[in-house]
C-alpha cells in the first residue's frame, strides 16, 4: 500500500496544482499520512529550480499547521482518534510517555525527540499527537516544529534548486547523516534557549 502511495505522490509532483498538493500532503503527513513531503519537494524543485524558496515555504507551513492539528488530536481526542493512528503504525503503548515527560529532564528529553522526529525519517506524526497527549508546552512544540521541519525542507529545496538533479542521489544517500548532524545542532540550540528561559524566569 505504501509503495502505491509513494508512486502516486511522485506523479502529483508534475501536476499543475502541485503546490496545493504539496501543502495538503505536508499538512496531513504531520498527523497521519505515511509519505514524507520530500517525495514532492524533490521533483517539484527539479522542475522549477527558481521556485525552491516558495516550495520549501509551502511545505513548512503545511507541516507545522498539520503538527498543530496532531497536537490537538492528542490533547482532546487521543483515545478516540490518536490511538487508532498509533495502531496504524504498530504502536500500542503510550501511557509511559506521560511519566517520562514529568520526570527530571523530561522537557529536554521531549524536545530532543521532537527535533529528531522533525528532521529525520522517524514518524513525526507520532510525536505531534503524543505531544498533545502529554500536554507538552505548546510554545516549545511550535518552535521546535518550525525549526526542524523548516530546516529539513529548506535544505533539500536549496540544494536541489541551486545544484540541480545531480544533488538528488546525494540527498537520498546522505539525508540520514545530514539529519543527525542538524538535529544535534537544533537540540543543542533548543537546550540553550530552554536553560536561558528557565534562568530568566527565576
Amino acid at each position: 500500500m505504501f509503495k502505491e502511495l509513494y508512486l502516486k505522490s511522485i506523479k502529483l509532483a508534475g501536476h499543475k496544482n502541485s503546490k496545493s498538493f504539496l501543502g495538503f500532503f505536508s499538512f496531513i503527513e504531520s498527523f497521519i499520512f505515511p509519505i514524507p513531503p520530500d517525495v514532492l519537494i524533490i521533483p517539484m524543485t527539479i522542475a522549477k529550480r527558481e521556485e525552491w524558496l516558495k516550495i520549501a515555504t509551502i511545505a513548512t507551513i503545511g507541516s507545522v499547521l498539520g503538527a498543530c492539528l496532531g497536537y490537538f488530536i492528542g490533547f482532546v481526542f487521543f483515545n478516540e482518534i490518536g490511538v487508532k493512528i498509533f495502531e496504524l503504525y504498530g504502536v500500542d503503548n503510550t501511557s509511559f510517555l506521560k511519566d517520562k515527560l514529568s520526570s527530571d529532564g523530561g522537557t529536554i528529553a521531549w524536545i530532543t525527540l521532537l527535533a529528531i522526529a522533525g528532521f529525520t525519517p522517524v514518524p513525526f506524526k507520532l510525536l505531534t499527537i503524543t505531544s498533545g497527549f502529554v500536554h507538552f508546552n505548546i510554545i516549545y512544540f511550535i518552535i521546535i516544529s518550525i525549526l526542524t521541519r523548516g530546516s529539513r525542507f529548506f535544505i533539500i529545496a536549496f540544494l536541489i534548486g541551486n545544484f540541480g538533479p545531480t544533488m538528488k542521489k546525494i540527498i537520498e544517500k546522505r539525508i540520514l547523516s545530514l539529519s543527525i548532524v542538524i538535529s544535534f545542532v537544533i537540540i543543542s540550540l533548543a537546550y540553550l534557549v530552554y536553560k536561558f528561559l528557565i534562568n530568566f524566569s527565576n
